[in-house]
């Protein structure tokens, strides 16, 4: 326990983890570790330590960096909560996530801005969708939500051309890999401890010979990297995204939900182009395809990201087109839940790629809302790749999935293995939701 005592003085300083690097072929102890600093994970660390400060924490990350990868590549938009089910978890940890958001980026003195949002209906019959989506908006608690007309529509956006909107006004943006390395600030001042380059590959019982000593009774949960070097710990959170049903597996999971990833590529308007767009604008959802579609996103560095579109990444954590990992794709392609997707939805997948390949084909998309943008005006821009959490019968796992592991070891893991979009608006009411989930089944 001096170990962990040491290295927990030492967090805030950074010392913590050259200090557990020189020290490691020692056991280090831990009573909690969170494998993933990601936006998610990194907040609910910060949850757990808040809520237990006399148990030592450690969050494993494999990178070098923090929120480095669905944290770092996202449109950074506060979503207000508007189109999930009234009632669902979604629905509600949007909403009070939004609004916990907002109140962090005050208190820590995060800029952010509260842009508003128009989802516009260009075609009739758009009209009675966007309506209905205006009453689940409504039944969501949802503040400030209305219905404008054309003439509205061009006093927000004098570019944009619509029949009808639904004018969100609580929507903004913000930068969140800020945020999640605030809220990695927060949790090394707490006592807590990051440690970085540490690719979880296995969890494991320590064996009855390694059990004896104190320590070994007391921490009997092994978590080994890829070097060899090893954590002993209580319990075990992970919340690894892109990897979370492989990370799951390690421990005796079921594969399923699957992680199919999907990677969006954004075009940018270019700088003397961007003052066409003042907030978001998105299209009215087609509850036909899978994805939301083309829309218009302004950045806090004054930017303006169009798009994304959806298609299949040949590599997890690939951003480039041509990015390919053999495991990955195999993983992808061999699994008869993407095989179902796809079938149900040709035209949609066909329609991606091609635009994948055509400028033009893109921007006639955008073409709808702002008929001045032109092929000319945009550049290609960065890109994303979501994890996309997948069932055997194609569909869209659209909700929590938590899951312990099998044996002895599964009552001391927590598998966070779908935190569906939009998980980094809603990062700490879900936090609120994993430490109550913690807290129970690990009776801290």
């Amino acid at each position: 326990m001096a170990a962990a005592a040491l290295l927990r003085q030492r967090a805030g300083s950074g010392g913590a983890e050259a200090l557990w690097r020189a020290q490691r072929r020692q056991r280090s102890t831990f009573d909690v570790v969170v494998v993933g600093a990601g936006i998610v994970g990194l907040a609910s660390a910060r949850e757990l330590v808040r809520r237990h400060p006399s148990l030592a924490f450690a969050v494993l990350e494999k990178e070098q960096e923090l929120a480095h990868h669905q944290s770092g590549h996202n449109s950074g938009v506060i979503h207000s909560g508007i189109y999930y089910t009234p009632g669902s978890l979604k629905a509600k940890l949007c909403v009070e996530g939004a609004a916990l958001c907002y109140k962090y980026c005050d208190q820590k003195g995060i800029p952010y801005k509260q842009c508003g949002k128009l989802i516009v209906a260009v075609e009739q019959d758009e009209i009675p969708r966007l309506k209905a989506l205006y009453e689940r908006g409504l039944q969501n608690n949802v503040p400030g939500l209305k219905l404008i007309g054309t003439k509205e529509i061009q006093a927000k956006e004098p570019f944009c051309r619509g029949l009808m909107a639904l004018d969100s006004p609580y929507t903004g943006i913000v930068n969140y890999k800020q945020v999640a390395q605030s809220y990695a600030e927060d949790f090394r001042e707490a006592g807590g401890t990051i440690l970085t380059d540490f690719e979880v590959t296995n969890m494991e019982m320590a064996k009855q010979s390694s059990s004896e000593s104190e320590d070994g009774l007391k921490y009997p949960v092994i978590v080994r990297n890829s070097k060899g070097e090893e954590i002993y710990c209580r319990h075990i959170v992970t919340c690894a995204g892109l990897f979370s049903d492989r990370l799951s597996e390690i421990s005796g999971c079921s594969p399923e939900p699957r992680i199919v990833p999907f990677r969006g590529d954004y075009l940018v308007l270019k700088p003397e182009k961007s003052y066409m767009v003042k907030g978001n604008i998105y299209p009215v959802p087609n509850p036909r395809f899978p994805f939301l579609g083309f829309h218009f996103t302004p950045r806090m560095d004054g930017s303006v990201w169009l798009g994304p579109n959806a298609v299949l990444a040949f590599k997890r954590e690939g951003y480039k087109l041509f990015d390919f990992n053999t495991g990955d794709f195999l993983d992808a392609v061999s699994y008869s839940g993407l095989w179902k997707l796809v079938l149900r939805n040709t035209s949609y997948g066909l329609s991606e790629i091609y635009r994948v390949c055509f400028l033009s084909a893109q921007v006639k998309q955008l073409q709808k809302f702002i008929p001045e943008v032109t092929v000319n005006d945009v550049l290609r821009g960065p890109s994303g790749v979501r994890a996309q959490a997948l069932d055997s019968d194609g569909n869209l796992v659209d909700d929590f999935v938590f899951d312990g592991g099998s044996g002895d070891i599964g009552s001391r893991i927590l598998h966070v293995r779908n935190a569906p979009s939009p998980a980094a608006t809603s990062s700490l009411a879900i936090a609120k939701m994993i430490a109550d989930e913690a807290k129970q089944r690990f009776e801290l």
